[in-house]
């Protein structure tokens, strides 16, 4: 099979305008960025159509080393409706340069179910993150020259809790001692970077509604405390406004298409193991305005991005999806059985059975959210029609609807039975109202503690004594209604990333809690999740090369 440069080089797009057009968007909403791209102005969007779209959901079980390919089954399901005849647009969130340089090298799809112009999806696209970077590190400026010309006032601040961040993988940039060199230098004060994922510029982009709201998220971020021990926002800085701006582009969905020419809005960022998981709002209600099905996807396994986009996003944005995509391989079944490297490719039915503990515990998560769950099977080379069948009978006694997905190498046309699915359980079997995990009138230790014995099934959760010193400031700021936003390895139900399978009876350990008040959630960091990332040993950027003009090693 061709690799994915080839295939996304081969493919004949259409202007965006065209592809703008199978969408009823009129010209004047389209701002072109080049021949292929386009951000989309918040007028298309539409509270009537909303209602009538039928958004689906595609989450996973828990990801290994193998990876899952989500990305490439919201892409294929779309497709597949396509080809069905139902208009259909998937709708994803954009890649952080951080992993295509590190660990992924590419996150658009991949094989035949790709969106594309890839490269530049890939790169800089259209500036999203390099605005988002921007407004975070602007706040910072503006924040550190208050402290430096406030420091022997009663106006001076107590504490600073803000953080700079940058799109790369960095790991000498976690901690960080800013200031040096002498007084008009600035003030020395211990700092750090996150990645731009991680900013909760990125999260109240993401959750927003429109321009105002934007700007009210903004003005609400805590940045620090003022020397009563009161929280000090950016409003009190002044600077609301000028942040907003540096967003007023980047708030607008981005407008692509896939390898069949059907469109694809990419909007937003934030990594599910330490931010939200989910693209914006704002994208998935303009999808929904444009579209019958609308696909998207949360990051990781659902007991990460899908219970985020729950309990958070849908929740905030008064949305909820018809039904549940959950992606898995016979692969990825077989490492949560202790298989590793090559043996996951070989049959193994009692390997294949011991693994599916795993998935169990994801489609009984997600049904416990009143979800509908198709499980989509990618299909590879090497798999076997009898651990196939197998699977079939084993997520139909489940009470799961199943598909096979080829749309990795056939395209539209591998994900008909996948599409059907889609339609069949959302005719006649639509999820139930969303039974969400916590009630935002309990406190953040219940939330954290709800979401620790219902979805990971832990036994008990254990607050470090710095938990302990933001538990009291979060209660006495009255910020108890907040939702909670767990980061944690992706890999595993515990916090321990190499404990696979579905375990039972560990301990959640909350080493930190993070309040952003603009986002509008509390973030609990558990176990050693880094909110910037590290490089591999070999980074994907040791394959990536120019070769007559033409781009190599993304994907």
């Amino acid at each position: 099979m061709k690799s994915d440069n080839e295939i996304s080089r081969e493919a004949k797009l259409k202007p965006i305008q065209e592809i703008a057009n199978g969408l009823n968007i009129s010209e004047e909403n389209v701002i072109p960025y080049g021949k292929t791209k386009a951000k989309i102005d918040l007028k298309v969007l539409n509270p009537e159509k909303i209602k009538q779209s039928n958004l689906i959901l595609v989450s996973a079980i828990s990801p290994t080393k193998a990876g899952v390919g989500k990305t490439v089954t919201t892409v294929s399901a779309a497709l597949g409706l396509n080809k069905i005849g139902k208009k259909s647009i998937s709708v994803t969130r954009e890649p952080s340069l951080g992993p295509v340089f590190g660990m992924k090298g590419g996150a658009a799809g991949g094989g035949y179910a790709q969106v594309l112009p890839m490269e530049d999806i890939n790169l800089h696209f259209t500036g999203d993150f390099h605005a988002i970077t921007s407004a975070n590190n602007t706040i910072a400026a503006l924040l550190d020259n208050y402290q430096y010309n406030n420091i022997n006032t009663d106006k001076a601040l107590k504490q600073i809790v803000w953080k700079r961040v940058l799109d790369v993988n960095d790991r000498s940039l976690r901690f960080v001692t800013t200031g040096l060199g002498g007084r008009t230098n600035g003030l020395p004060q211990e700092a750090g970077f996150d990645i731009t994922p991680a900013s909760e510029i990125m999260a109240a982009l993401c959750l927003s509604e429109n321009l105002d709201d934007l700007q009210e998220r903004i003005e609400k971020i805590t940045l620090g405390y003022k020397l009563d021990n009161s929280p000090f926002t950016v409003k009190d800085l002044g600077v609301g406004g000028a942040i907003t701006l540096l967003l007023k582009d980047a708030i607008m969905p981005n407008l692509v298409q896939t390898t069949e020419n059907t469109p694809a809005f990419i909007h937003g960022g934030p990594f599910a193991n330490i931010a939200h998981g989910c693209n914006s709002v704002i994208a998935t209600k303009m999808s929904m305005s444009c579209a019958e099905y609308v696909v998207t996807e949360a990051g990781f396994g659902s007991d990460l991005g899908a219970e985020k986009f729950l309990d958070i996003k849908c929740r905030t944005a008064g949305i909820q999806p018809k039904a549940t995509v959950l992606v898995a391989t016979t692969q990825s079944i077989k490492m949560h059985a202790g298989l590793d490297g090559d043996d996951t490719k070989k049959p193994n039915m009692e390997a294949l059975k011991a693994g599916l503990v795993n998935m169990q515990r994801h489609i009984e998560n997600m049904q416990g959210f009143g979800q509908s769950i198709i499980v989509s099977l990618n299909k590879f080379y090497f798999d076997v029609q009898e651990e196939i069948d197998f699977l079939r009978t084993w997520c139909e006694e489940k009470g799961c609807a199943y598909a096979v997905n080829e749309g990795f190498v056939k395209g539209g046309e591998g994900a008909v039975e996948l599409a059907k699915k889609i339609v069949e359980v959302t005719e006649n079997n639509p999820s139930k109202p969303i039974q969400f995990t916590y009630e935002t009138t309990d406190s953040i230790e219940t939330k954290i503690e709800k979401i620790a014995t219902k979805i990971y099934r832990a036994d008990k959760v254990e607050f470090s004594s710095k938990c302990k010193t933001v538990l009291s400031r979060i209660k006495k700021n009255n910020l108890e209604n907040l939702p909670v936003c767990i980061a944690k390895t992706q890999y595993s139900f515990t916090d321990n990333a190499d404990v696979y399978g579905a375990p039972t009876g560990h301990t959640l350990h909350v080493q930190d809690l993070v309040i952003n008040t603009g986002a509008g959630f509390v973030i609990a960091v558990c176990g050693d999740i880094m909110r910037m990332p590290g490089l591999p040993k070999v980074p994907a950027a040791n394959g990536m090369k120019f070769t007559n003009g033409i781009i190599e090693g993304l994907s």
